[in-house]
């Protein structure tokens, strides 16, 4: 039996695995992630593999400001969204995001 420490521990591990390969992603080129903090609405964000997709380089450590349901066709209007940057995938993580 799992103890509810390891559980905790393996969770950011699952989820720096899925924000370092985009292999992964059950929605490629697309990956959702969630933030939720107290007190606060959760927020939505998508991860794009702009690189593999479209040979744009920069993106990859990139939260989209958006959910799924609503990102644009067009690959200019989805670089133009509100978003949040960062370095690496554990930025990301140490930023509250998690894969929904």
């Amino acid at each position: 039996m799992i103890s509810l420490l390891a559980a905790i521990e393996a969770h950011p591990k699952r989820n720096l695995l899925f924000l370092s390969n985009a292999s992964l992603w059950p929605n490629w080129p697309y990956l959702p992630v969630i933030r939720r903090r107290p007190g606060q609405e959760e927020e939505y964000g998508v991860l794009f593999d702009a690189l593999s997709a479209c040979n744009v380089p920069g993106f990859s450590a990139t939260v989209f400001l958006t959910n799924v349901h609503t990102i644009p066709r067009q690959l200019d209007a989805l670089l133009a969204l509100p978003k949040e940057i960062y370095d690496r995938p554990e930025e990301i993580e140490t930023a509250g995001w998690r894969v929904d």
